[in-house]
């Protein structure tokens, strides 16, 4: 899963999209039915974090970006996800 979510584009240049259910450090459970994974401004393997970026039907950027724990991502393209 993590080697899915770290690939940005297709081989064609098309932008890989995905649904993804996480839970933030507040402890509030997050949907989002449609993003993108991005970059986050400090090392990913490190911080064991990955960026999603929700984003709408045409492509475009809704909200903002969150950095999320590896450990806290429950649901990854409706599948359910064992770390």
């Amino acid at each position: 899963m993590l080697k899915a979510l770290d690939i940005k584009e297709s081989p064609e240049g098309s932008v890989i999209t995905f649904s993804i259910v996480f839970i933030k450090k507040d402890g509030e459970r997050v949907f989002v039915p449609r993003g993108v994974s991005v970059g986050l401004p400090y090392s990913l393997s490190a911080n064991r974090m990955r960026g999603i970026l929700p984003i709408d039907a045409n492509g475009e950027k809704v909200g903002h970006v969150y950095p999320v724990g590896i450990d806290n991502i429950l649901e990854y393209n409706s599948l359910e996800v064992v770390l």
